[in-house]
């Protein structure tokens, strides 16, 4: 029996729902990981709703598909637009802003790389030189036996070790980024001295 011009048979509506099951668990997926790598679920549900659409969408219909507020859409597409994840696009004759999503995945990864991984290594390192250095400090204000000279001269070489650390996570990062190979055998190294 064939169905009316335009209609669908079960067959595809089945077809449908079972693509919509599979995508929307895709969705929920990568928002996980995104969630995992330290950004909201929801930006990694929206981008992946972008990236498997075809054509851009505007947030009313991404409010839709994923069960969202539209506030929360907003502030979601904002966050992705200033991570460069997702940009917006206008279409001739519709007023309203349509998304689409940055399909670059390298593009992405290296921006919150520099942008994000970077600073927080180039941070940790400088505050661990700043305690290294305050103790090395007030360990030279000591007599040799004073027991805490001790302590702040251990404190003082363990923090060096970690600066050292975070030298080699930087130089790591900024390899990456620059799409340079990268060898992890200095981080190896550096995370496996042992006590002298």
């Amino acid at each position: 029996m064939m169905g009316m011009p335009g209609s669908r048979t079960r067959r595809e509506d089945d077809d449908a729902a079972e693509l919509e099951r599979a995508e929307l668990r895709v969705v929920d997926m990568v928002g996980n990981m995104m969630e995992f790598w330290g950004f909201k679920r929801p930006m990694g549900r929206v981008w992946t709703l972008l990236y498997l659409s075809p054509e851009p969408l505007v947030a009313a219909d991404i409010a839709e598909r994923l069960q969202m507020s539209a506030g929360n859409v907003s502030m979601t597409l904002s966050e992705l637009t200033k991570w460069g994840a997702a940009r917006k696009t206008w279409r001739p004759g519709d007023r309203r802003d349509f998304y689409q999503a940055e399909t670059s995945v390298w593009k992405m990864v290296t921006r919150v790389m520099r942008e994000r991984e970077l600073l927080l290594v180039r941070e940790a390192g400088e505050a661990f030189a700043h305690a290294g250095d305050v103790a090395q400090a007030q360990a030279a204000g000591r007599p040799r036996s004073d027991p805490e000279r001790a302590r702040l001269q251990f404190i003082h070489e363990r923090a060096g070790q970690l600066r050292a650390l975070a030298a080699v996570g930087e130089k790591l990062i900024e390899s990456i980024v620059a799409g340079e190979p990268v060898d992890p055998a200095p981080l190896k190294e550096g995370s496996e001295r042992k006590d002298g």
